[in-house]
Order: C-alpha cells, then structure tokens, then sequence
C-alpha cells in the first residue's frame, strides 16, 4: 500500500490483482449485470488509487475498496432508476451456476432490496464482518445487523432457497 501511494506501479498492480475478483463479485452481486460490474469494479479502482494520498495506512485496504465499490455501484443504480421510471430487471444476468440451488439463492439475493442485497453481499461474498460493513457504508452496526437479520428471513421463505443460515 505505501509503496503504491509513492507511486509503484508494480505494488499498484499486485494490489489489483489481489482485490479485482472480491471488488468485481460485490459490484456483480449489487448490480445484477456483468457489464456493469465491469465498469464499477474499474472504476473503484480508479478511485481508490486516485484516493491513496487520504487512506488511512493503519486500516486494511480491501474494506476501503469495498465500500468505494459498494457506493459506486448503489450511485450507479440509483442513478438508473432516477433517470428512468421503470424498476431494474426482476432477474439479474446471472453468471451460470453448479447447481439449481445456486442460481436460486442467487436470484434471491437479486431479489433482495439494495439495502438489503449490499450487506448480504459484503458480509457472504466479500467476507466482511458486521461492523467493517457497518465502517464501510458509514451505518450503524445495530442497522447492519438488522439489514443482514431481514435479509436472511426474507432468503429463508423464498421456496427457491432449500436452507439460509
């Protein structure tokens, strides 16, 4: 992190690598579309780097980037749903699946309110714990606990998902 702030394209770089999969699969699962994942995941990226002179070396970075990634894409939709009357597609493109159960899970979490789908997708696919999302989306923990508790309550009665812990 310090080397890439001074402006090292080799640690800029291992610091891509190491964070694309985890930025892009969170601005996929917020989004629900592979070209827009592309683009907020790039574009994370491009805010971050351009924002190392303010990061906070004492903190991690992947949770920094996730939570530029995470705004820019609910920025994103918000925007969409702004500037158009009519509600994001009911099924997201879905990357294919293993398994049918997969793919229903995914379609629910698709289904999820943004609220609701951010923080399923940062504490299940991203691996954050309730208070980093909490730091992240600049939330209370208690509202992030609650957002997760609902969200798994809502997961749990949709007949597609056999069992949500």
């Amino acid at each position: 992190m310090r080397r890439a702030r001074r402006g090292d394209r080799d640690a800029a770089s291992l610091l891509f690598r190491r964070y694309w999969r985890d930025a892009w699969r969170a601005a996929y699962a917020i989004t629900g579309r592979r070209s827009l994942a592309d683009d907020v995941a790039a574009d994370g990226f491009e805010r971050a780097f351009a924002a190392l002179g303010r990061f906070d070396d004492r903190r991690p970075f992947g949770p920094w980037l996730h939570r530029i990634v995470a705004n820019r894409a609910l920025d994103l939709l918000r925007a969409e749903r702004r500037l158009s009357d009519e509600e994001l597609p009911d099924t997201p493109d879905l990357a294919p699946a293993h398994a049918t159960g997969d793919r229903g899970l995914l379609a629910a979490v698709g289904d999820l309110s943004l609220e609701r789908r951010v923080v399923v997708v940062l504490r299940y696919g991203v691996g954050m714990t309730p208070k980093q999302i909490a730091e992240a989306l600049d939330l209370p923990v208690g509202t992030v606990n609650s957002r997760l508790s609902r969200a798994l309550e809502q997961l749990r009665e949709t007949p597609e998902v056999e069992h949500v812990e």
